[in-house]
């Protein structure tokens, strides 16, 4: 694996020339300090190729974004060649909307929506990046592990595992359509149980069929906007969950998508800085059209 755009610490007493991103990073965040922290540090561990990261900050004193431990890690990102964006940006209106405003503030042909509370093994960007290049998918992704799980083996959710062979296909997915039961893939450390029945290794990628995916989405960014992007946001409730899935059926209907295996992505398993989701937001930018109407 190249290292051509990482920067060694040998490097950090002077700038870095920031190459120009094939990624952007997109990182929504509020309220949360030790996970941003964490998020960053595990960007600061990847290699080729080169990326940009942006921060999107919803707490209200912008408190995340200016943390020591976060802005340590900025530092380092940016000693690195790797620039970072923190944008305040308040006031909230849901998460279908703070996706939009990073995906407008993205200018590099793909987009890495990174949830603020996923490390990345290293060398994951690379793979990602070389899964969407290979496949022709319009997004592929990696699910987040429990590795509290790891000891929790659940061979029943795993039974919907289908590899694609050959290149990825556009899908139409809804909720109870045929495949819609692959969404137990990504339970508990299922990942990390299926990499470990394939005897797969660091350098072995599979990429398998998905109902969905969250928390490490790798889009073809120029794919996602032809698609809509989050635009559904100025109609949405503003309290909402789903808003990353609807994204990802529009593009899936159009250029596919696919998930990574192994993974490479492990979750903090934080709690949820959205407790309340009365309204799954999928459901609502799918509904079958009124007769009537």
């Amino acid at each position: 694996m190249s290292g051509g755009s990482r920067r060694g610490s040998a490097r950090w007493g002077r700038p870095a020339e920031p190459p120009v991103p094939e990624i952007d990073v997109l990182i929504p965040t509020v309220g949360r300090v030790a996970e941003l922290a964490v998020t960053l540090a595990g960007l600061a561990a990847q290699d080729d190729p080169p990326f940009g990261v942006v921060v999107s900050d919803q707490s209200d004193d912008f408190g995340s974004a200016r943390a020591p431990a976060v802005q340590a890690m900025v530092r380092v990102l940016a000693a690195q060649g790797r620039p970072v964006r923190l944008e305040h940006h308040v006031p909230r209106r849901g998460m279908a909307e703070q996706r939009q405003f990073l995906l407008d503030a993205a200018r590099a042909p793909a987009a890495l929506f990174l949830d603020d509370d996923v490390w990345l093994e290293p060398g994951q960007l690379a793979r990602l990046h070389g899964a969407l290049r290979a496949s022709g998918a319009g997004f592929v992704g990696a699910a987040p592990q429990g590795l509290s799980y790891l000891a929790d083996a659940r061979p029943h959710e795993r039974a919907s595992f289908e590899p694609w062979r050959g290149a990825v296909h556009p899908e139409t997915m809804r909720r109870g359509a045929v495949g819609f039961d692959r969404l137990s893939l990504h339970n508990a450390a299922n990942l990390a149980h299926l990499a470990a029945d394939l005897d797969l290794d660091d350098e072995d990628i599979v990429l398998y069929r998905i109902t969905w995916l969250g928390g490490c989405v790798l889009y073809d960014t120029a794919r996602l906007r032809e698609a809509g992007g989050f635009d559904f946001w100025r109609d949405a409730p503003p309290v909402h969950s789903g808003e990353d899935v609807a994204a990802e059926w529009r593009v899936m209907e159009h250029w596919g998508g696919a998930g990574v295996l192994p993974s490479g992505a492990v979750h903090l398993e934080a709690p949820t800085t959205i407790p309340h989701r009365p309204v799954d937001l999928f459901d609502v930018v799918f509904a079958p059209a009124d007769p009537e109407g």
